[in-house]
């Protein structure tokens, strides 16, 4: 497929095309990439020359023979082609052929930002699809035409629609997170969502000395076909970075005036999806995040209407996080990823691609980590957002509220970056959104007699009336618990409305945020109008607003994904007693299979017993992650899990905590064998890779949130015993914002403790202390196994451990290295401490360390360091009498730094 020439060319389109390829050459090198146990993908770095640009990418195969799909990932604004290179590694080691790059202004590539220009970014794509076309590994469908899907979160997910939009040779699509019209996602309803404008201009403005750092160094020809091509824009001021001048323009102008102009988004219009919307006719997965006020679920919605009217096969995925935090679902995203791929680029009939819709929805939080979980709801359609309305009415009298000068101060929804996803955890009761006195007007409905579960947006009919002719309003609906003191904003999500001409009062049908939250049974529903919102612009101009509500506030139901509407197949029914039989003797294998051994009658007393451990991951068959692997751990120890990187440590401990299965071997905790969700496992408690707090709370409505949400008994969360261990003192009564980072440790510490588990499992709980806290956390270990109870450590500090462990188990490649008490494995080794009375002399010093069998002898704390060559302690021992020094004690000497590089072959 020919390339789309700028006007002015006057070339044939056989020596564009030629000229295409000598502006894509570049001198690569190719490189083996391996995460830990997985099969190498070859990597190739190469700068491709683009017209007023040089483009850094990377591309990555599995080195297998034939030819295969291609695959474009794009990357995240303000990011680069490195932070899509795990997911670029799992497409080649699925058999694909996957190219990166860094988009114009990130990373090394050259170029100004244009936020995906029709005439840059996106040409960009198809000129990297020209240099896919060239390549023996991909599959063709015609020539110069690669068989191609884009994905890409964001930035790159809007990438992957505009390059379905601009080239017909892009075959299938699975954009994430991004948008459909980027003036309505920063413009919404014609107010400036000035929050997110500023920390995405932020982003793209930080760059050394606001200019492109330059691109590595290719040996490419220069383009010589490339007369005529569109020169980049005007280079931009100083102060703004690495973006254009007219998106320079666009962004202080706006911000200037507080509101948007025409030109503003007549401009990010034309670079948006929407605008080509009749044009994206191939396959797409669109996954949008619950937790987002930047692009929220809408911009999906829009986009599975446009894209399905034109004829294209369209599954919509709502994933729980988003740009606010949360849960992105990588994991599970990406293998969907990969199946649609599968489907629609390999022409797998028997790929599943999953359900038209998909939402994850918050059930409970996980006591293993601390982080929700999530279950999936589908439908074999996607329901938009209205589907199933339930009307609600509202009761409230008409109501005054006003607008304050300077729009300060604001009242509070979601806070970019700060939330970490809240809004994935309303159904818990949980949020930070804040409303002033004064400042909004508020209509409640009576309590719900069921559960209700709203899927979509909300509507709701209000008039309103402003002194000022004009009226910014900013509208929310809250789940209000039955004491009416509680209240959580479904997705920390607002709907701004500017609403002009409304000196004499207008009636307005409001749109509310899509969400998917569920209310329970005796909560209402409170309609709030704010004037004010810390992510927006509001006047500066002080203002009084009248509201009343005119309408019931209408909810979504969308009762298909609420009800499932799969059927059984047709030979269930013909053939009942058959099937029954069947599913008697599944289900009777699957409870021989599922059913844990025995407890061990002698092993109720015993912490933890791991024997003949086994673990191998997919695609790693030639190498195990733990293999054979036995130690026992027993009551008051504090055990210290030692090894490098990739030792097994973390595997160990997830197969532990009962979060993966072992391929082969046993663990067993005080008899009882480990399976996921084994009872056993309430007496185990585990802190892995950080705990998650909510910064408005104190430390312990923190701790009564998190112990609450496990579902067992209040008086079994021994609260003030963990506290006083954890040593955290009036810190609890504060909010957690305030806390320090030693003190933050201590809460996770705390939360770990909470039921005080005979078992406690630490990974890393020194990790950014200082010597303080370091010491502060050693004394919360010491003070908790001394009680009875087992901390298991895992820390790479290990002077740490040499002070706080009292047994050591050292891991390499897998295996177990050596296990026993700290004072066994280091007390070995050539070098021995000689104590004396006094201070040794210098002469007297150098004779020691010429003596015979004395390799060196130097003063230390306490004594004298000497490293014996041959000698014995016994035979140093008379040396030292005969040249009358002092000795008060002869013993061994090695530190745990010393003997834990000679176990692992450090030493060598």
């Amino acid at each position: 497929m020919e390339i789309r020439l700028p006007r002015g060319a006057a070339r044939g389109r056989w020596l564009a095309g030629i000229a295409a390829l000598a502006v894509l050459a570049g001198a690569g090198t190719w490189k083996a990439a391996a995460d830990d146990g997985e099969p190498a993908v070859h990597r190739e770095d190469r700068v491709l020359r683009m017209p007023g640009a040089r483009i850094d990418t990377s591309y990555f195969t599995d080195g297998g023979a034939g030819r295969r799909p291609a695959v474009l990932v794009g990357h995240g604004f303000g990011g680069s082609k490195d932070d899509v290179r795990a997911q670029a590694e799992r497409l080649a080691r699925d058999g694909y052929a996957v190219l990166t790059w860094s988009a114009r202004g990130f990373g090394a590539s050259t170029g100004s930002i244009g936020l995906n220009d029709p005439d840059h970014e996106v040409k960009d794509v198809s000129r990297l699809l020209d240099w896919l076309a060239g390549r023996p590994e991909v599959q063709l469908d015609a020539e110069g035409d690669p068989r191609v899907g884009i994905t890409g979160a964001s930035y790159g997910g809007a990438i992957a629609l505009l390059g379905a939009a601009h080239d017909e040779r892009v075959d299938a699509i699975a954009p994430a997170i991004t948008y459909w019209n980027l003036a309505e996602a920063l413009f919404p309803e014609g107010v400036y969502k000035k929050l997110w404008a500023g920390i995405l201009f932020s982003a793209g403005s930080a760059a050394p000395g606001a200019t492109a750092p330059a691109a590595p160094r290719d040996t490419a020809p220069a383009p010589s076909g490339a007369t005529g091509a569109p020169a980049e824009s005007p280079s931009a001021p100083a102060r703004c970075g690495r973006f254009t001048a007219e998106l320079c323009a666009l962004y202080e102008r706006v911000a200037t005036a507080g509101r948007p102009d025409d030109d503003a988004r007549r401009l990010l219009q034309a670079r948006s999806p929407s605008a080509f919307a009749d044009r994206i006719t191939v396959p797409t997965l669109l996954v949008q995040g619950q937790s987002d006020s930047l692009f929220p679920l809408s911009h999906a919605d829009e986009a599975a209407r446009a894209i399905a009217a034109n004829g294209a096969p369209v599954a919509v995925d709502w994933i729980a996080g988003g740009h606010d935090g949360g849960d992105r679902e990588e994991e599970r995203v990406e293998a969907r990823v990969g199946a649609w791929f599968d489907r629609h680029l390999r022409q797998d009939e028997g790929a599943g691609t999953g359900p038209a819709f998909r939402v994850s929805r918050t059930g409970g939080v996980d006591s293993t980590d601390g982080q929700a979980r999530l279950r999936g709801a589908t439908a074999d359609r996607y329901p938009g957002l209205s589907a199933g309305p339930r009307e609600f009415a509202l009761t409230g009298r008409e109501q005054r509220f006003t607008n304050p000068a300077g729009a300060s101060p604001p009242a509070v929804s979601a806070v970019p970056g700060l939330t970490g996803g809240a809004g994935a955890l309303s159904s818990l009761g949980v949020g930070v959104s804040l409303d002033f006195p004064g400042q909004f007007a508020a209509f409640t409905s009576q309590p719900v007699e069921r559960p209700v579960r709203i899927t979509g947006s909300p509507r709701v009919t209000v008039e309103v009336s402003s002194d000022r002719g004009e009226a910014i309003l900013f509208a929310k609906v809250y789940d209000v618990a039955p004491d009416g003191r509680r209240q959580v904003l479904p997705g920390q999500l607002v709907a701004p409305v500017r609403i002009p001409d409304a000196a004499g009062g207008r009636e307005v049908t409001l749109t509310l945020p899509a969400v998917d939250h569920e209310v329970d049974a005796g909560h209402r529903l409170r309609l709030v109008l704010s004037a004010t919102d810390l992510g927006y612009a509001s006047p500066a101009e002080p203002a009084v607003y009248t509201a009343s509500a005119t309408g019931p506030l209408v909810v979504p139901t969308a009762p298909s994904v609420a009800t499932g509407s799969e059927s059984a197949a047709w030979w269930v029914w013909a053939l009942p007693a058959g099937g029954a039989l069947v599913a008697a003797a599944l289900l009777a294998t699957a409870r021989r299979r599922a059913s844990a051994p025995a407890p061990e009658p002698g092993g109720a007393d015993v912490p933890l017993e791991i024997t003949g451990l086994a673990k191998r991951y997919a695609r790693s068959s030639d190498r195990y992650a733990v293999q054979d692997l036995s130690f026992r751990v027993e009551r008051g120890q504090v055990l210290g899990l030692l090894g490098p990187n990739g030792a097994g440590k973390t595997t160990t401990l997830r197969m532990l905590m009962g979060l993966i299965r072992p391929d082969a071997g046993e663990i067993r905790v005080f008899g009882h064998a480990i399976r996921p969700g084994a009872p056993v496992l309430s007496r185990v408690g585990a802190f892995v890779e950080g705990a998650g707090f909510l910064p408005h709370l104190s430390g312990r409505e923190n701790l009564e949130l998190y112990w609450k949400a496990t579902g067992r008994p209040a008086q079994d969360a021994r609260l003030e015993e963990a506290l006083e261990i954890a040593g955290l003192g009036d810190a609890l009564s504060r909010a957690v914002r305030t806390y320090s980072q030693g003190m933050r440790q201590r809460l996770a510490i705390a939360q770990a403790m909470l039921g005080l588990p005979d078992l406690l499992i630490l990974d890393e709980p020194t990790n950014g202390l200082d010597p303080p806290q370091i010491r502060e956390m050693r004394d919360v270990m010491i003070r908790y196994a001394a009680g009875g109870r087992t901390v298991i450590v895992s820390s790479h500090l290990l002077s740490e451990v040499e002070q706080s462990c009292t047994h050591l188990v050292v891991m390499d490649r897998g295996r177990l290295v050596r296990s026993g008490p700290v004072a066994e494995i280091t007390g070995g080794g050539d070098t021995v401490l000689v104590t004396c009375e006094g201070e040794i002399p210098e002469p007297v010093v150098g004779k020691i360390a010429a003596l015979p069998g004395v390799a060196s002898a130097a003063p230390a704390e306490g004594g004298l360091l000497v490293r014996l060559d041959g000698s014995t302690t016994t035979a140093l021992i008379a040396e030292l009498v005969r040249l009358d020094v002092p000795v008060t004690g002869v013993g061994p000497h090695r530190r745990l730094e010393d003997a834990f590089l000679t176990l692992i072959g450090g030493s060598a």
